[in-house]
């Protein structure tokens, strides 16, 4: 991929202190064309995709996000080593199509990830309404799980899946957890979306909103690395 042009920030001297307190490097900060350690922080690249570092859950630490492009980022993170979701930093594409107009709809990933640490590798697929939620688990380490009960098995665009379907009160989660870790391939999305509304759980109907690619970080104490090398998503 042809880089862009590398751009040096003059950032404060106590957010270069929580930069370098959560693994930050010189060489980082100079590859990157945006980054932000704020909890909403967020971006959308010339490409279309929208990185956001979403630090949501409580008792979190500190995270940094640090974008090349909108396909390429790395999130250093300083989270407690306690329960509970702290973070989602991703990157989002938009799809905006029902279901049943989806003639294709394909995503690659490469990714780099500890191993230590509480978290998931997953993509994050929403209906517009954010009522339905698809979680793919590509990889995953520590004491962490889906929402629900295993519902079954099934081998579905170019990956076997065990299949869970629950709710975290506000939306229905479906989650697919990839059989083996996996941190570089490729996914076809329609036997997944296929699969939902074959078991009722989505009418062909619902509008696929978005698609996301991120780590969901549990716990990451004394500062760990997350990489996305490379996400790509192309729908119809």
């Amino acid at each position: 991929m042809k880089r862009r042009r590398r751009t040096i920030t003059l950032i404060l001297a106590p957010v270069i202190a929580l930069l370098t307190a959560v693994g930050y490097t010189a060489s980082t900060a100079q590859a990157a064309v945006w980054e932000s350690c704020d909890q909403w922080g967020n971006w959308t690249s010339p490409e279309g995709y929208i990185v956001y570092n979403n630090i949501w859950g409580s008792g979190a630490g500190s995270q940094c996000i640090s974008a090349e492009s909108g396909q390429e980022f790395t999130v250093s993170a300083d989270h407690p080593n306690t329960g509970g979701i702290k973070s989602y930093p991703n990157s989002k594409y938009i799809v905006g199509q029902p279901i049943n107009a989806i003639d294709s709809f394909t995503t690659s990933y490469d990714v780099t990830v500890p191993q230590s640490g509480a978290y998931n590798t997953a993509y994050d697929i929403w209906d517009e309404n954010y009522d339905h939620e698809i979680m793919l688990w590509l990889n995953w380490y520590g004491p962490v799980g889906p929402l629900g009960s295993q519902v079954g098995t099934a081998e579905l665009g170019g990956h076997t899946w065990d299949i869970y379907n629950g709710s975290n009160g506000a939306n229905n989660v479906y989650s697919f957890l990839r059989q083996g870790n996996s941190s570089q391939g490729e996914i076809d999305v329609v036997p997944v979306l296929d699969y939902i509304v074959d078991q009722g759980w989505m009418s062909e109907s619902t509008v696929i909103g978005d698609s996301q690619l991120g780590f969901e970080i549990t716990s990451s104490a004394g500062g760990l690395d997350f990489t996305v090398n490379n996400y790509a998503v192309s729908a119809n």
